[in-house]
């Protein structure tokens, strides 16, 4: 597995993979209608970098990308989102991207990373981000509107990162 930056010709095999964790609406809070164009914005326009993961035939099965979790003076703080193709979960993509995302904070100058709505029942998730060194800094009681369970709890977890030498 190969992972790197995002480029143009990407976005359709990302589509692919984003779309449909966008659409059951289970884990982002963004509207599960959201067009393709609004889609794209939010997943490459407004973030810093883009990161796509390839199996050996350049398939994508997955991607992250990441942002400043604030502006101006919260800017040192990043955040991240991350998508994982239905095939290719429990594997271990989920945490490799993860890693990689840390790596590339760390070399953009990001002093730490937070994740401002992990939903609880994301169980997979919330493994992978303890695993990488998160820590939950708060509940937020029932912050999501999931669509099977309602309104569910969400995290906020957070991890200091290394400063470069």
């Amino acid at each position: 597995m190969q992972i790197r930056l995002f480029n143009q010709t990407d976005w359709p095999g990302t589509w692919a993979v984003v779309e449909p964790v966008l659409r059951a609406g289970e884990t982002y809070p963004l509207p599960p209608d959201i067009s393709e164009s609004e889609a794209y914005h939010a997943w490459v326009t407004v973030p810093v970098a883009t990161f796509v993961a390839l199996d050996s035939s350049n398939r994508i099965l997955g991607s992250y990308y990441i942002k400043p979790n604030q502006p101006a003076l919260g800017a040192h703080v990043c955040n991240c989102g991350y998508v994982v193709a239905t095939e290719a979960r429990g594997k271990g993509l989920g945490t490799a991207l993860c890693r990689h995302s840390q790596q590339q904070a760390v070399a953009l100058g990001f002093r730490s990373m937070q994740y401002n709505l992990v939903v609880a029942t994301n169980t997979a998730a919330i493994r992978a981000w303890r695993g990488n060194g998160f820590t939950e800094v708060g509940v937020l009681p029932g912050a999501f509107r999931h669509p099977t369970h309602g309104y569910v709890d969400a995290l906020v977890m957070y991890k200091q990162l290394p400063t470069p030498d």
